[in-house]
């Protein structure tokens, strides 16, 4: 059967179709909840009821987790895209574009920002790393990947909006 993507012909989509799209957006939506609710609700809850070292330990726990489930939901959704038939080459294309996108926000904090973070935090020691010589290297990161989940947060909205 040929693709009928680039061609730009009207198809049908069956069952199975409509269910890769549903896959899809359920992924998207996964994988944007997952940013927003930790993001802006669990990290300053946190901060907002423990001491900030404690807060500090359960957040990076938990950017931890969140920067897994990016490349499970990156990765999912690259091959959801590809396996779509309802989707043209351009929507297919910005989808993917996205995706690549939101994964490389993802993988500069998770690789980059995090790890670098952590060692400021350990240097520190227990008395916190606003106490330390390494505050200011520490806060300049912070901001920087405060920038990248924002910007990854919104390129998920728009995941979210086109997946559908």
């Amino acid at each position: 059967m040929p693709d009928t993507r680039a061609a730009g012909l009207p198809r049908t989509i069956g069952p199975a179709g409509k269910r890769l799209a549903a896959a899809r957006l359920l992924v998207a939506v996964l994988w944007a909840g997952t940013l927003w609710a930790l993001g802006y609700i669990a990290a300053p809850a946190a901060f907002a009821a423990v001491p900030s070292t404690v807060a500090g330990d359960v957040v990076a726990s938990l950017l931890n987790r969140l920067g897994w489930v990016s490349l499970g939901c990156a990765a999912l959704m690259l091959l959801l895209v590809r396996l779509s038939p309802d989707l043209d080459a351009v929507r297919g294309c910005s989808l993917n574009l996205l995706v690549l996108a939101m994964l490389a926000c993802a993988l500069v904090m998770w690789a980059g920002l995090q790890p670098a973070m952590a060692q400021l935090r350990e240097l520190a020691g227990p008395s916190g790393v606003r106490a330390s010589p390494h505050w200011t290297q520490f806060a300049v990161m912070h901001g920087v990947s405060q920038l990248f989940h924002v910007i990854e947060s919104v390129l998920a909205a728009v995941l979210v909006l086109k997946s559908r």
